[in-house]
């Protein structure tokens, strides 16, 4: 061990009281030496206690955990042992090739569990040494200091308003705005900050959090009192993505870091890095990874570089957040077990070709499998002879569960349905002579046996866009043909409705098209979170900005044709926002919001607000409005049961809820009422104080005194000139009535 201050001999340090000699240099000296001659050292703690002759086993048995970080050697392992009780001591020193095979040990190896009974620990020596050094540990033992109890906000109060109101987010200008939804009326301010973000905000998928995006990193807000939560540090953030459970973040630069020796928060593993993923609970990164390069040529056949467009999320995650997943284009997915971020198997699934992901979005329920999984769904591009190809893997186990050749392959996109009930890929195909496109969804059936799939092939056109019902088994889809070369118009669209037939029990039928709607410009498709209700619009056009609500299961009476179907569809209103940008239900599906962005055009910005059925409830034109987005709720408590019970008596709380709107107006009402007789009370008052004024001032000069009125028409005169009070009687209703 390189030497220190306290190894000199005592006179020498004797000398140094004596005289104040300066030693600090040599200390600084000594101090970097140690540090760079131990930095390829750790330390292991938690080791078995096991007798001396048993020692030579365990050393082989970890060193395998640890050359699966670096490379070591039972030469480089030493573990002592006590000579009085003949026993290893349950810990070890170990010595790497290189520093950064150790730092990688310490990040990926400690927190191993070695068997049920023991947790490896593993840190680096030359943390011991700087930490444990210089009086930082003091040899007399203190009672720690408990810190009185300070109560927390709680982060999900807004849920407890007894009307039931949901809040949304607006940023415009320079000021952040939280305000409660109002169904008559104006919003209601609860918080309007100015400078609050320096880019965007953003609500975590629960609603918790309000995330504000800085030039230094990401801050989180909630509470009543909009305190800051959380706060982490990432310069040049760009996006951020929270796992479904708010447990972790992801945050992305375009710009990779630059981490010094020594910062607060982030390590040197983090230099030069792009995406970190965060620990919410304790604010500590977990991994740091750089961006990948995106497939294809770099440049032009002119040499002028090509603008690849980023995929984002790049990390994507699981239903439960138990994993995440980064994709590597054409080459494999890593999957990575969260908290450790360790990756899984410690190998990254090789997938030849793959082009995307993605997981399923609850936890799959396949018939038969009674084990834990998750699913995903991958696709990759014909290879040579081999053609394209569509596969469901189920994780841990890794296994394919189910895959499906395709050919003539252009592009795909996979949609899961909320459930994980199904996914369907949506295949565009090119003819033999690829100068023409079409269309067909391959429909993966996840919850039944042996997962077999549907095929939708009576589509023309080229799908644009596809939407899954939430919590449902309809769909949406909108076709355009081809665009003429040159052609300043877009071409016209088609929307078509999906639903099954009807089938025996529990069973779902075929899906068969309900109706399709042609010579439109909708480009858009959002359904009610709850379901039923869809908006079919048309978004980021300025020729166009058509909104279409439709009801898929209209309570009149269904046409012939539908009596086998499992919808019955129904246009409700349709509507128009010129140059809308941008369209949010709120968590609940009874409102709307649609909301013209000023970073995406200049001209009447704002946003207007809709129920559910397409009346226009509220337009707000604001001047540099930027962002509307509505605060997410938690999932439901109520069972499946209960639910069915509210639906049951939805009349019965409909008639509550109107009772108590009747109710609140009436409040407003008798405000105004209360506050005109109020000021009439005022008034009076007044005029009382000064008659009686009037009357002590005549008494005074010796006046005769006044009555009440002719004082008032005398103040009235004196103030204002001559008032001439008339009363004029008016016979409102008049009634004869015969007495025998």
């Amino acid at each position: 061990m390189a030497p220190s201050f306290e190894n000199l001999p005592e006179d020498e340090q004797h000398y140094e009281e004596e005289d104040d000699i300066d030693y600090s240099d040599l200390y600084e000296q000594y101090e970097v030496q140690m540090e760079e001659g131990l930095d390829a050292f750790v330390v292991l703690d938690g080791l078995p206690k096991v007798p001396a002759e048993s020692a030579g086993k365990l050393t082989n048995f970890v060193l395998k955990r640890l050359n699966t970080a670096g490379k070591t050697s039972s030469e480089r392992f030493f573990m002592p042992i006590d000579e009085a009780t003949n026993m290893t001591g349950g810990y070890a020193f170990v010595e790497y090739e290189t520093p950064a095979q150790a730092i990688a040990a310490v990040k990926s190896l400690n927190g191993t569990a070695l068997d049920k009974k023991h947790v490896m620990a593993v840190n680096k020596l030359t943390d011991i040494e700087r930490y444990g050094r210089e009086g930082r540990i003091d040899e007399e033992y203190k009672a720690p200091e408990i810190e009185p109890f300070v109560e927390k906000d709680h982060l999900r109060w807004w849920l407890g308003d007894h009307e039931g109101r949901d809040q949304f987010v607006m940023y415009r200008g320079d000021n952040v705005g939280v305000f409660w939804n109002e169904k008559d009326g104006q919003p209601d301010s609860i918080v309007d900050r100015q400078h609050w973000t320096e880019s965007f905000v953003q609500w975590s998928p629960k609603g918790t959090y309000l995330t504000s995006i800085h030039a230094q990193g990401v801050q989180l807000w909630g509470g009543p009192s909009w305190s800051r939560q959380k706060r982490f540090a990432h310069p040049g953030v760009n996006l951020i993505d929270f796992s479904p459970d708010e447990k972790y973040l992801t945050t992305w630069s375009h710009r990779p870091l630059q981490v010094d020796e020594g910062h607060p928060i982030l390590s040197v593993e983090e230099d030069g890095k792009n995406y970190i993923i965060w620990d919410l609970a304790t604010g500590k990164a977990l991994r740091s990874f750089v961006t990948l390069d995106m497939p294809g040529p770099s440049t032009d056949p002119e040499g002028n570089p090509i603008k690849k467009k980023l995929q984002w999320p790049a990390f994507k995650w699981s239903a439960d957040s138990k994993y995440v997943a980064r994709m590597t284009p054409g080459q494999g997915i890593s999957v990575y077990e969260l908290p450790r971020m360790n990756l899984l198997d410690k190998a990254s699934i090789k997938i030849e070709g793959v082009v995307d992901f993605e997981w399923a979005p609850a936890t799959p329920q396949r018939e038969g499998i009674k084990t834990y999984e998750q699913l995903f769904c991958y696709w990759t591009p014909e290879l040579g002879s081999n053609p394209a190809k569509v596969g469901l893997m189920t994780v841990p186990s890794k296994e394919i569960v189910r895959t499906r050749n395709l050919f003539n392959v252009t592009d795909a996109k996979l949609h899961w349905q909320s459930e994980a009930a199904f996914v369907c890929v949506k295949v565009d195909r090119h003819s033999k002579s690829k100068k023409s496109l079409a269309t067909n969804l391959e429909i993966f059936r996840v919850k039944e046996k042996g997962v077999p799939v549907e095929v939708v092939d009576s589509i023309k056109d080229t799908v644009i866009n596809f939407a899954w019902e939430p919590k449902g088994d309809r769909f949406v889809l909108i076709t355009a043909g081809e665009i003429p070369a040159g052609a300043a118009v877009p071409p016209k669209t088609s929307v078509s409705f999906f639903c099954p037939e009807k089938a025996k029990g529990n069973q779902i039928g075929n899906f068969k098209l309900i109706r399709t709607v042609d010579k439109k410009n909708n480009n858009a498709i959002h359904w009610s979170p709850n379901g039923r209700f869809v908006l079919v619009a048309t978004v980021l056009s300025q020729q166009s900005f058509d909104l279409d609500f439709y009801d898929f299961d209209f309570e009149g009476e269904k046409d012939e044709k539908d009596k086998d179907l499992t919808a019955n569809l129904q246009l409700m209103s349709t509507a128009d926002h010129y140059g809308v940008t941008d369209i949010e239900w709120d968590p609940s599906g009874r409102y709307v919001a649609t909301s013209a962005s000023v970073w995406k055009h200049r001209m009447e910005n704002g946003y207007h607000l809709y129920d559910f059925k397409g009346q226009l409830l509220r337009e707000e034109p604001i001047e540099q409005f930027k962002q509307f987005a509505w605060r997410p709720r938690p999932a439901r408590l109520l069972s499946k049961e209960e639910q069915k019970a509210v639906r049951k008596n939805l009349r019965e709380y409909s008639r509550q809820f109107d009772e108590a709107d009747e109710a609140r107006r009436n409040t407003a009402n008798r405000e105004i009422v209360e506050q005109r007789r109020r000021l009439l009370d005022e008034w009076l008052a007044w005029r009382e104080k000064t008659v009686q004024y009037l009357r002590e001032e005549r008494e005074d000069l010796g006046l005769a005194t006044l009555s009440l009125e002719e004082a008032a028409v005398k103040e009235d005169d004196e103030a204002n000139g001559k008032v001439v009070e008339e009363t004029i009687e008016e016979i409102v209703e008049e009634t004869e009535e015969v007495v025998e």
